[in-house]
């Protein structure tokens, strides 16, 4: 009988318990989304890199059999990333030099800081530009956080 009577403590999580456990999970979540996402942005940048590079080194091939450098079609290139996050063009071609650019497409887009990518080659020059619109305004510090340099 005394069992009857007598009441057992409940076991588990009472519903403050869990409003508190939530508030710490969205606290914890507004705080590594953002550099969630930007570790996201760099990797991606990386592709762009990889494939402007790779692009530089077709010019340069493509140049050593002609007068001078070439479009994507004459170099047989794609006019994406392997990822398909960036867009590649050849901007400009002379018989010294060539602007490559990689513009973000896609998710990739709302990363302004980097969204334009270029690589210019004048002569024995080559430039590494980048920002936020077709200007390659970026500073010098931006410029090197987008390309790693």
């Amino acid at each position: 009988m005394k069992s009857l009577l007598s009441f057992r403590k409940a076991a588990g999580f009472t519903l403050i318990e869990m409003m508190c456990a939530v508030a710490l999970t969205g606290v914890i979540s507004s705080i590594a989304y953002p550099t969630y996402q930007n570790v996201v942005y760099k990797a991606r940048r990386l592709d762009a890199q990889v494939a402007l590079m790779q692009l530089q080194m077709a010019e340069e091939r493509y140049r050593s059999d002609h007068s001078s450098y070439g479009s994507l079609v004459e170099l047989g290139l794609a006019a994406r990333t392997p990822s398909g996050q960036y867009e590649l063009t050849v901007a400009s071609v002379s018989e010294t030099g060539f602007r490559v650019q990689a513009v973000a497409s896609g998710v990739q887009a709302s990363d302004t800081t980097c969204h334009h990518m270029q690589i210019f080659v004048d002569g024995w020059n080559v430039s590494y530009l980048s920002g936020p619109d077709a200007g390659l305004s970026n500073t010098a510090a931006a410029n090197k956080q987008c390309w790693r340099i």
